[in-house]
């Protein structure tokens, strides 16, 4: 990944206790109105991709497809994973404007 700043954000929030990873800690976050961003990652199954973007458009929580499960994981120090939810509202403002940054060098 050419912008590990997205991938070190993720690694600082996973430290801090802010983030949650994983199918149903994911889910329960975004239900719960606790998430701020949810991170994607490309590699993701389409039946998750839909899965995760049909509840973030349901519970208005912004949604970003970046890097790979390999990549968010290893960010977090975890396995792999297929999506990341950010719990902090500074967190999520700074790689949300990573990431669209990044899409807008495409």
């Amino acid at each position: 990944m050419k912008n590990d700043a997205i991938l070190s954000l993720l690694g600082l929030s996973a430290k801090a206790g802010k983030c949650k990873s994983g199918e149903f800690q994911v889910e329960t976050s975004v239900k719960a109105g606790k998430v701020y961003a949810v991170i994607l990652a490309r590699d993701a199954s389409d039946g998750s991709k839909k899965n995760y973007t049909d509840m973030c458009k349901y519970y208005k929580v912004p949604i970003y497809e970046y890097g790979t499960k390999e990549d968010l994981g290893h960010a977090i120090g975890k396995e792999e994973r297929a999506a990341v939810a950010i719990l902090d509202e500074g967190f999520a403002k700074g790689i949300i404007k990573k990431v669209t940054s990044v899409e807008d060098d495409r």
